[in-house]
């Protein structure tokens, strides 16, 4: 791993090219989460066949220096040598068995060590644990408002889809067919970063607002990270009117630091949510995560309580094996490192875009950023994540590409850095910088993805 090789798209992609016609004829779009398919930026998915340490190989036998981590799961980069132990030690054991394990147990417990939850239950992606959050908070409350704020993901549940990031972002959608019009009826969209409506919301519906939900940071519509204290002021208004305030980390959680953005702004402020969402990191790879909370509220999930919840593969010991030994890697050390790599790709980014006119904010959380592409100004919500030059980042990504570097394929997404980037791969990236920034500066909004699918 680590050879240099720029390979442009105008060469034959053989391989990805034949397996997106056959994925098309057996798959919607030719793939299993809709920002995979290059909609937002043209030409052919790359279709991979491997990853070592920062890098990725695709089946044409193009090696990347790899900016999506698995969209963050891979704290630690590739096959990690410990983690890949852990997965074969314990599927030599027994894939699944439908019965409590003991990896589940010490996986929760590492999760309960490093955030102010008491208790958590597993399961299987994001989207399942923000929704069984959200069933606990109605529960626990005896409401059924829910409010969120546009642009922050919290996975396909249908009450959260409306003025949603990540992929409803990337596709232009305001929301979703399929969703009943009585779901999103009881769900309130306010503006990020916007105290004045949030008191507006519950000076109009106090009586009815089960939760709140947001991201820790948002990293969803690029990343947007709370105001100073906007986090203890949700969780204060929650406090005062007897809602809930779930905080989604299944991005954030032990990627910002080992006790995700709360370990950033909650324990500095001396604030807690009342439930907290988990994903990506603490699965390491596998489909994991978790939602926990006050031993108060979680009581109120069965078989203790009655509010219903459950999976099959929840507490999967390989996918808690996994995540186990992503988070004990996860020391001081490891988010030293991060916080380090981040900042000089944030600062490499910055300086080659300055360099050819273009204009952008680089900014972010902890070792979570993104860039916008077009604003010069702080961006602190989705209306001003959604006045970026979508064309710009279309050329700067493809020539990236060229160069042998995988960044997201929507500028509505994060960059992720692990603790195998070295100055190998931070080298590539930055020979790359110039010239993509370069394209992005000529850029035209009519301008024509290159060509190969």
């Amino acid at each position: 791993m680590g050879h240099n090789r720029r390979v442009p798209e105008s060469e034959a992609l053989t391989r990805s090219a034949a397996l997106y016609a056959r994925a098309r004829e057996v798959t919607p779009g030719g793939v299993n989460s809709p920002v995979r398919a290059f909609g937002a930026v043209g030409g052919t998915p790359r279709f991979m066949a491997e990853g070592h340490g920062p890098y990725l190989v695709d089946v044409d036998g193009r090696e990347y220096v790899d900016l999506v981590g698995s969209w963050g799961p891979l704290l630690h980069g590739h096959a990690h040598p410990e983690v890949i132990d852990a997965v074969t030690t314990a599927a030599a054991r027994g894939t699944s068995f439908g019965t409590p394990s003991e990896p589940e147990v010490a996986l929760a417990e590492e999760i309960v060590a490093r955030t102010p939850v008491d208790q958590v239950r597993l399961v299987s992606s994001g989207t399942e644990a923000t929704m069984s959050a959200i069933r606990l908070a109605r529960g626990a409350t005896g409401r059924e408002l829910v409010v969120k704020f546009a642009g922050c993901y919290h996975g396909h549940v249908d009450a959260l889809l409306a003025e949603a990031g990540s992929g409803v972002a990337t596709f232009g959608l305001p929301g979703t067919p399929g969703v009943p019009a009585g779901s999103t009826l009881a769900t309130l969209v306010l503006p990020y970063n916007n105290r004045d409506a949030v008191e507006a919301a519950f000076a109009n519906h106090r009586i009815s607002i089960a939760c709140v939900i947001t991201e820790a940071a948002p990293g969803n519509m690029g990343v947007v990270p709370p105001d100073p204290g906007f986090n203890a002021f949700l969780a204060d208004m929650c406090a005062r009117h007897g809602a809930l305030l779930i905080s989604d980390e299944v991005m954030t959680g032990f990627r910002v630091s080992e006790a995700g953005q709360w370990g950033l702004d909650g324990r500095i402020e001396g604030w807690q949510p009342d439930l907290m969402t988990f994903g990506k990191v603490m699965g390491g790879g596998f489909p994991a995560a978790a939602f926990g909370g006050r031993s108060a509220i979680m009581s109120q999930l069965a078989p203790e309580g009655p509010v219903y919840q459950a999976g099959t593969l929840s507490g999967n010991p390989v996918a808690a094996s996994a995540g186990l030994a992503t988070l004990r890697l996860a020391d001081a050390a490891a988010y030293a490192r991060l916080d380090s790599t981040a900042q000089r790709l944030r600062d490499m980014a910055a300086e080659a875009l300055t360099a050819a006119g273009v204009p952008h904010v680089v900014q972010g959380s902890g070792t979570l950023f993104s860039v916008f592409f077009g604003p010069t100004e702080p961006v602190r919500d989705f209306a001003a994540a959604q006045s970026q030059d979508l064309h710009r980042f279309r050329d700067f990504f493809h020539v990236m590409l060229d160069h042998g570097v995988y960044l997201p394929p929507s500028a509505y997404e994060a960059w992720f850095v692990s603790t195998a980037h070295d100055d190998a791969a931070l080298d590539r990236i930055h020979s790359a910088l110039p010239v993509a920034a370069k394209a992005a500066a000529v850029a035209r909004p009519d301008s024509v993805p290159p060509s190969g699918g």
